[in-house]
This record gives C-alpha cells, sequence and structure tokens, in this order.
C-alpha cells in the first residue's frame, strides 16, 4: 500500500541501547498525519461512483480496475470508509466458509433465527415485509379471518446468516476516476510540514522531535 511512502517522516531520538551518540534519531513515518476525504464531501455522491465488490477481489485488484494502478488500493479503502480491511471487506467464498466452519463447527448449518417473509393481502398490498427478525413461534392473523393462521417465517441457518452479513459489505461508493488526481495533489500537500518556524521543522518532508536527552537537567 503506497499510501505509507506518502506519509511525512519524522526523526525521533533513538531509544536504541546500541546507539552511539545521544544526537542519534530513528527516522520513521509520522503515522499520526493522516489524510480522510472532507467530511461535507461524503454526502456529494456525483464524486462517487457505486461498486459491487465480486467475490474474490481484493483493494488493490480493484484499485487497478478503476484506477489502473493497484498502489492506490488505498484511495478505494479510504473513499468506501473502510479502516478496517479484515473486518469491513467481504470475503471469498472460500475463505467465508472456511471462517463459518470453523467458527460455528457442527452447527454450521444449525438455525440461527428466524426472519419473516414477505406477506400481502388479496388486493396485493402488503401486510408484512419480508426480512424483519422474529421469534420461532411468531404469527399473524389470517386475512380472511378464518381459523388457520399464518405463520409467515423461515429459519436462517448460521452460514446464511454470515452470508447475508458478508454479501452486505460488497456495495461500496468509490472515487471517480476523474476526481483522482485533484484528490491525490491534495492530500500530498496535506502530507507536508508548512511551518517553518516550527522548531521541529526541517523540510517540507521531515521533522525532528525534541531531544530530551540534551534538555532535561
Amino acid at each position: 500500500m503506497s499510501y505509507f511512502r506518502e506519509l511525512p517522516n519524522l526523526e525521533y531520538q533513538s531509544p536504541f541501547v546500541t546507539r552511539i551518540s545521544s544526537q542519534q534519531y530513528v527516522l520513521v513515518k509520522n503515522l499520526f498525519r493522516r489524510v480522510k476525504l472532507r467530511d461535507d464531501l461524503q454526502n456529494v455522491f456525483t464524486i462517487f461512483d457505486q461498486y459491487q465488490i465480486k467475490d474474490g477481489e481484493r483493494p488493490d485488484t480493484v484499485a487497478e480496475k478503476l484506477y489502473g494502478k493497484i498502489d492506490l488500493d488505498w484511495v478505494v479503502l479510504l473513499s468506501a470508509g473502510i479502516i478496517h480491511v479484515r473486518d469491513q471487506w467481504p470475503l471469498s467464498s472460500y475463505q467465508l466458509y472456511n471462517y463459518a466452519e470453523n467458527k460455528y463447527g457442527n452447527d454450521l448449518n444449525s438455525i440461527h433465527h428466524y426472519e419473516t417473509t414477505e406477506v400481502l393481502d388479496s388486493q396485493g398490498r402488503l401486510i408484512l415485509p419480508a426480512g424483519k427478525t422474529v421469534s420461532s413461534n411468531f404469527k399473524i392473523p389470517n386475512p380472511l379471518n378464518i381459523a388457520q393462521k399464518i405463520s409467515p417465517i423461515v429459519g436462517i441457518t448460521n452460514y446464511e446468516y454470515e452470508t447475508k452479513k458478508n454479501e452486505a459489505k460488497r456495495g461500496i461508493y468509490v472515487l471517480k476516476n476523474v476526481y483522482l488526481q485533484q484528490y491525490l495533489n491534495d492530500m500530498r500537500s496535506i502530507m507536508t510540514y508548512n511551518n517553518k518556524k516550527s522548531s521541529q521543522f526541517v523540510d517540507r518532508k521531515l521533522i525532528r522531535t525534541e531531544n530530551t536527552r540534551n534538555t532535561m537537567p
């Protein structure tokens, strides 16, 4: 992920016992410097395209398809609002089955919960929407008010439950290609240091922390 290459650098006083001088620093990436899409743009859907993640696709393969470069995977993730890839990116079918099997074992096909099915009256009007979680003994009166009762529920197995959760992750928003270069330019501008009057400033891509071994009594 080239995102980390875009981060500015930070020189931090060496914590290693092998240091040869109190003036020795180590060069690290400034992980406290981060970028995200502006909050006021999150709901401006004209700059985004809807994208349905296909089975087995990864952030880098989506980036290559959309932007022509696999190392722009971080653009895909940021525009989709994904922070924790492991939890927020859909698993492949193979990965999902292994995950569910390890989680539920012999109970993989046991009932996880019950959901309603769609019920319409004789005129096609909706009485009960589908997909509502209910108890196993949920019933509604028959619309014709006869003795028979309708039990409009279906059991959802553990595997079906995990599959539904996984499928819900497939629909994301991605930055339109036409706005990509402007976004990269803005991001790189944000990732530079501009306060030349600061004692920490070295150059636009590097700052140096205070050396407490020299300043502390």
